[in-house]
């Protein structure tokens, strides 16, 4: 089994379980059930935001588990893959579940003939009742909020949609299906890999010139009503009932939510950033309407 860094299967394990139950709003017995997989992942995306903002800061992003803990428990933050496989890995390994993490490829926005992207993103592998499920909290506005029996070609129905693994080459291609039609959101790749790669990859997305993280703000969040998404000023909010809301936000709009319905504790040095998002975005709308 991989490990996202350097670290013996006693250090991997170690997490404060009950500062994580506490920020995902569980409490009670957890045994390694269905259920209780369940249960973690729908708490865990609605509570814990993807993003990246560190990375528009130009701050580096630690993989070590203390420091995502800090960042992620204790600072009231989210993360970007990494850092939440990283930390929903060893609560689930110190509830007693079987977790491997594998690298992907991401396809999404992508065209099939497009060259072959780098292995950027990482997901979870658990085993429940010797049943191989696909778990990933990690992959933004994406995924469901459930786990995916790793069953190829079957097509799953989630609140979100429906979704399917199928088999590759070098893996399995996770797809969901918009409009009728199976779109490729990432290809997992299949087999063991050493903790060098993930930091590998992780320096790769958050310090390349051309990674998008560097470039534009995304932070979500996916309950059991709707998926929340912040791209740069646009929020998009799409309901499970049915309706998408999206408007674009003010400096003062965007502060307030981040701050309320991501949950996020706002630093003062991020308010240059998104003073910088909503000057471009508007410059774009001028331009356009000329």
């Amino acid at each position: 089994m991989s490990a996202i860094v350097s670290l013996s299967d006693q250090e991997m394990a170690s997490v404060d379980l009950a500062a994580y139950l506490k920020r995902v709003g569980l409490s009670g017995a957890l045994p390694s059930t269905q259920e209780t997989l369940c249960a973690i992942i729908s708490h865990h995306m609605a509570s814990i935001p993807f993003e990246a903002i560190d990375v528009l800061l130009g701050r580096d992003i630690s993989l070590d588990p203390k420091a995502i803990d800090d960042k992620m428990l204790y600072r009231q933050r989210g993360g970007y893959c990494f850092e939440h496989t990283s930390l929903l890995q060893r609560v689930l390994q110190t509830l007693g579940f079987s977790v491997e993490n594998h690298l992907a490829r991401v396809w999404v926005g992508r065209m099939p003939e497009s060259p072959v992207p780098a292995a950027t993103h990482a997901s979870l592998k658990v085993v429940v009742d010797d049943a191989l499920w696909l778990v990933d909290v990690g992959f933004g506005s994406f995924m469901p909020n459930a786990p995916l029996a790793w069953q190829p070609e079957l097509s799953q129905q989630s609140a979100y949609g429906a979704y399917r693994l199928r088999k590759t080459m070098g893996g399995f291609m996770v797809e969901s299906c918009h409009d009728h039609a199976w779109q490729a959101l990432y290809e997992i790749l299949d087999f063991p890999w050493e903790p060098i790669d993930y930091q590998v990859a992780n320096y790769y997305v958050s310090c390349y010139p051309d990674s998008h993280f560097r470039s534009r703000l995304m932070v979500a969040v996916t309950t059991p009503e709707a998926r929340y998404t912040l791209a740069n000023n646009r929020l998009k909010i799409a309901r499970v009932k049915g309706g998408i809301e999206e408007r674009h936000l003010t400096v003062e709009e965007m502060i307030d939510t981040l701050g309320g319905r991501f949950g996020l504790n706002i630093e003062s040095c991020w308010i240059p950033v998104l003073e910088r998002i909503v000057a471009s975005a508007q410059a774009q709308d001028e331009a356009v309407s000329s």
